[in-house]
């Protein structure tokens, strides 16, 4: 199952012609980087985790303007800390500065204090619901993220969540 899925992974982005249906892939393919993490001292499961989160980056970046995630964001930043973590990609500092920061932008108008994490269509503003796992993705991110800007950083169980 391995080798067909890393024949097959790179063909998985974009997928669809649809930008926000990409976004929506775009968590799918940061599940399958993810589970990948148990072989990533092998140089071809390396390889594709690290071809792998830049071009999760790269579609993430072209695609957020118009729809963004919540969790795409959170997984990247958690699959980037993983990546450091196994060796198989040094931490680009500056991206995962970016993606933790955009998940710690406030609703606006939420009329509460705690941070919720939403999808946000560019048209449309904040879509009309919040999800748990979202939620739960983003604040293992930010507290992976804090632990390892402070050097406070535990071991790194490889968790789907």
């Amino acid at each position: 199952m391995l080798e067909y899925s890393l024949g097959a992974c790179g063909g998985f982005l974009p997928g669809h012609a649809e930008r926000p249906k990409v976004m929506d892939r775009l968590h799918a393919f940061l599940y399958f980087l993810e589970g990948l993490l148990p072989r990533a001292e092998e140089p071809r499961v390396a390889a594709a985790i690290r071809e792998g989160i830049g071009r999760a980056a790269q579609h993430l970046r072209e695609i957020a303007p118009e729809f963004e995630r919540s969790d795409v964001y959170a997984q990247l930043l958690r699959m980037r800390l993983y990546a450091d973590r196994a060796g198989a990609l040094p931490l680009d500092f500056v991206a995962a500065q970016f993606e933790a920061e955009r998940l710690r932008i406030p609703v606006a108008g939420s009329g509460s204090p705690r941070r919720r994490f939403l999808f946000r269509a560019q048209s449309r503003g904040w879509l009309p619901y919040v999800n748990p796992v979202s939620t739960a993705f983003a604040l293992q991110a930010l507290e992976l993220w804090d632990e390892c800007r402070t050097g406070k950083a535990r071991v790194f169980r490889h968790l789907l969540i």
